[in-house]
Parts: C-alpha cells; sequence; structure tokens
C-alpha cells in the first residue's frame, strides 16, 4: 500500500515563504554592503599607488633637501636611492628593477619580498613594453592577490631602463571587510532564527481562525447544528466570523425546516394511510356494499394524497424557480383573474377595483397567488356569500387582494396561517392539502413583497398581496427556510 505523503501545513508554508523572503533581502543587502565596502577598499588602495607613484619623482635626501630625478647622474644611483628610503609595511612589497634583470630591494627588509616572483616580474616588465599606462593592476601570486603599480624610470644621460614597483596584498588589505561579512552573516542568521520563532507563533495565531473554523465544522453534526465560532471585535476575522456564524444560523433553519416539513408530511400521511388501511382491514369481501364503500373511501384518501404530494411539488416548484421576471400590466391581469374565477361555483365573483399601472414581476406566478386566494376564499366561506377582487396601485407599489364576507380570521392566527399544513382552526373539512398560503407567500417574497390578512368591514377576511415599485435590482427568490419558517407574532 501506497503512503500518500501529508502535504505541509498552511502555517509552514507561510513561514517558509516569509524566511524565503527575508534570506533574499538580507543577502543582497550583505552582498550590496560587502561590494560597496571592496569598493571603497580598492579606490584607498589605488589613490595610494598612485600617490606613491607619484611620488618617485623625487627622492627625499633630508627634511630639508629634496632630490629630483634630473639630479642623478645613473639610474642605477636613482633607484638605490629610491629603495633605501622606502619602508613598506607589513602587506606591502617594494621593488626595483634595472635593465630587466638586476633587482633592488627595499632599504628596509619588511613587508612582502616579490623578488623571487618570476612570473610576476615577467608580467610586469611585458606590460612596460607595451607601453602601458601607469595605473594600478591585480595579479595572483604565491603571496597573494596583489595589486601594484609599475613606473618605469629613464634619464636622457643613461641608457639604462628601471621600473619601480609598489605593491599592496589584498587579502590582508580586505580581511576587515571579509570579518565584517562573516560577522553580518551570523547576525543574519540570528536574525532569521529570530523571525522564524516569531513568525511560528504569529502565524500560529493569525491562522487560529481557520482552525477553529476547522473545529467547528468537524463539531456540527446533522443532529447538533448549534457550534457557532467566537465573533468579539472588529477586526476582518470577526467579521468573517460573524459571516460564517450567519450562514450557520441560515443552514440550522433550513434543516430545521426540512425536518418540520418531514415531520409535517409524516403526520400528513400517516392519516389517510391509516384510514384506508383501517377499512381494508374491517372490509367484508363477501359484501358488495361494503365493498363499494370502502373503495370509495380508499380513493378519497388517495386523491387527498395525491393533491398533498402535487402541492409540495408545487411549492419546492416556486421556492427554485427562477422567475421570469417583466413588466406586469396591471389591469390585464385584473382582467385575467376575473376570467378565471367565474366558473368557481358557489359564490357571487366581482372585481371592485382596477389598477392602471405596471410593476415588475412574474405575470404567471402572481396570477397563480391570486387565484390561490380565491381559491381559498371560495373554500372557507359560506356558499352564495359575494367575494370581491381587485387591484390598486400607488407609490407604494401595488396591492392584488381578495376579500370575502365569511368567519374570518381571528388576530391570533393570523401568524400561522402561512406556515406548512397549518389552518386558523386546525379543521380539515375543506380538504386541502394546507400549503395554498404558503405557497401565496413564497411567490410574494419572491417579488420582495408580502402578503397580509386584514378584517373585511362587516365581517369575513381581505388577503392582500404587496408587490413594491420597480428597483434598481430585483431580489432573488427566496429560500425555502426563509419562506416556510414564518416568526410567531401575536
Amino acid at each position: 500500500m501506497v503512503r500518500i505523503p501529508r502535504p505541509l501545513s498552511a502555517r509552514t508554508r507561510i513561514l517558509a515563504a516569509v524566511l524565503a523572503v527575508a534570506c533574499v533581502g538580507l543577502t543582497l543587502v550583505g552582498s550590496v554592503t560587502f561590494l560597496v565596502q571592496r569598493d571603497m577598499v580598492l579606490s584607498e588602495i589605488d589613490d595610494r599607488l598612485e600617490g606613491q607613484a607619484q611620488s618617485l619623482l623625487s627622492v627625499a635626501e633630508s627634511e630639508d633637501d629634496v632630490a629630483e630625478i634630473d639630479d642623478f647622474d645613473t639610474v642605477e644611483e636613482f633607484l638605490r636611492a629610491a629603495m633605501d628610503r622606502t619602508v613598506p609595511s607589513r602587506n606591502e612589497a617594494a621593488l626595483a628593477i634595472l635593465d630587466g634583470t638586476t633587482l633592488i630591494g627595499p632599504g628596509v627588509a619588511s613587508g612582502i619580498d616579490i623578488s623571487e616572483d618570476d612570473a610576476l616580474i615577467e608580467r610586469i616588465l611585458a606590460g612596460v613594453e607595451r607601453g602601458v599606462t601607469v595605473t594600478p593592476r591585480t595579479a595572483v601570486t604565491p603571496e597573494g592577490t596583489l595589486r601594484y603599480i609599475a613606473v618605469p624610470v629613464s634619464l636622457p644621460a643613461d641608457p639604462s631602463r628601471g621600473v619601480v614597483v609598489r605593491s599592496v596584498e589584498l587579502g590582508a588589505a580586505l580581511r576587515p571587510v571579509a570579518s565584517a561579512l562573516v560577522t553580518y552573516g551570523i547576525t543574519a542568521v540570528a536574525v532569521l532564527a529570530a523571525i522564524g520563532v516569531v513568525g511560528w507563533f504569529v502565524t500560529g495565531r493569525l491562522l487560529s481562525p481557520i482552525r477553529r473554523l476547522r473545529e467547528t465544522a468537524d463539531a456540527i453534526t446533522l443532529t447538533d447544528l448549534s457550534p457557532r465560532l467566537p465573533a468579539e471585535g472588529t477586526d476582518d476575522i470577526s467579521d468573517l466570523n460573524r459571516t460564517v456564524n450567519s450562514m450557520l444560523d441560515r443552514l440550522e433553519g433550513s434543516v430545521d425546516v426540512q425536518r418540520q416539513l418531514l415531520d409535517d408530511v409524516r403526520h400528513e400521511l400517516k392519516t389517510p394511510i391509516t384510514i384506508v388501511r383501517g377499512h381494508l382491514e374491517m372490509m367484508n369481501p363477501r359484501d358488495v356494499a361494503d365493498v363499494t364503500s370502502t373503495r370509495e373511501i380508499s380513493i378519497a384518501e388517495l386523491d387527498r394524497m395525491t393533491r398533498l404530494v402535487e402541492d409540495i411539488d408545487l411549492l419546492a416548484a416556486v421556492e427554485g424557480d427562477s422567475f421570469a421576471m417583466g413588466e406586469v400590466d396591471l389591469a390585464l391581469l385584473t382582467a385575467r383573474i376575473g376570467e378565471l374565477v367565474a366558473v368557481i361555483p358557489g359564490h357571487r365573483w366581482r372585481i371592485d377595483d382596477i389598477a392602471d399601472g405596471a410593476i415588475p414581476g412574474d405575470a404567471d406566478r402572481l396570477l397563480q397567488a391570486w387565484l390561490q386566494l380565491a381559491d381559498n376564499a371560495a373554500k372557507y366561506t359560506p356558499a352564495g356569500s359575494p367575494i370581491e377582487l381587485g387591484s390598486t396601485w400607488d407609490a407604494a407599489g401595488a396591492r392584488l387582494y381578495v376579500r370575502d364576507h365569511g368567519g374570518g380570521i381571528p388576530p391570533a392566527f393570523r401568524h400561522r396561517i402561512f406556515r406548512r399544513f397549518d389552518r386558523a382552526d386546525g379543521a380539515r373539512l375543506a380538504g386541502g392539502s394546507g400549503l395554498g398560503l404558503a405557497i401565496v407567500d413564497a411567490i410574494s417574497k419572491a417579488h420582495d413583497g408580502y402578503c397580509a390578512v386584514t378584517d373585511t368591514p362587516g365581517g369575513g377576511a381581505t388577503f392582500t398581496i404587496h408587490v413594491p415599485p420597480a428597483t434598481a435590482e430585483l431580489p432573488a427568490p427566496v429560500r425555502a427556510g426563509d419562506v416556510l419558517q414564518r416568526e410567531s407574532s401575536t
């Protein structure tokens, strides 16, 4: 079995990225600093060598007597006088070359001895023969890396040719710079270690909300949706926690609604199933009348179950529909509802108001909700009673109402009638599924409106669908949890 390696944690990756950036930055700063200091040392050495080259034109006999080069008779005499008065430091070398063979060292045996370095001498003489300008140059020798300058010497009265060489060993000159670089490197490593330690705790604290989010998500189960994130404070993390908590609240509400739906459906289906089963168990197969009666009762209960399933499917379609929003002509919509309710028997239908205007919405869904209110009024009011319908429109929006003259709805029950499978009096004599007003409420909220119930003057109930006027952006259809779970308000 191949074991998949565990990926690096976000904490480790973030800390590694921070350390990498810090390492690059420290390396860049150290390199630039080293190069600048090295150039400063080399520039100082070059200035010193060039100054020594200029001073070769005169040889001090004493503090008050200065002999110029033209005061000497021969080149060798000048070279020996120059070398006798040359005292190289520990990291310097001095040498005079006469006619390419005779080597004259300084008068004091100090500094570096380059008289035995044939390769360097040949290189110096070759440069002088080519007429190279007197400038400091660099050469790698057994004594180390030397920065040297070669000055040719000649006199009109002497055919001899001399060369004076002054050099500085760069290793010793650059040793303080190298030491500073080593010190910087040690300090940089210590800084990186400090960044690593501090960064480990800081990234842990910054990522702690994600860790708490993971722990909260792990703690949430289908039976326990209560865990929440701490949301104290005003920073971005607290805002994120509040947003996540709000999402969890909505999810918990949706799950609760789904549980309530399952309980309601189970309760609603249990009654017809029990009735059908009881009649089938008690039916006498040899009694034709009993068989016929049981068959009618069973079909009636199955029809009620079918209507229940159809209404649940319709409610789900309303809640999940994207709605074909457009301009809805209120006058045409009112005329259409008048045509449809005219075929519902048992009542006198009348159109009282016809609005002249247009609202944004889905005409088919609004007609469906309005017709549902009319059908609901026909079921729960006495036969033969009048039912008025109408539409009005003003700056606050449109109102589509259905006014009946039945027993009305007590104020204490008005908050319940828009719930699933709930009625004002709990009766089931009308044979409905208890989902009609829930469907109306869902359609109303999908249009950013609401459905309200008020008393009809003289007795009865008036249901009104309120639809707001056009806005910059229409709201999306409401969620199932928002539609089906209304807060109690008595």
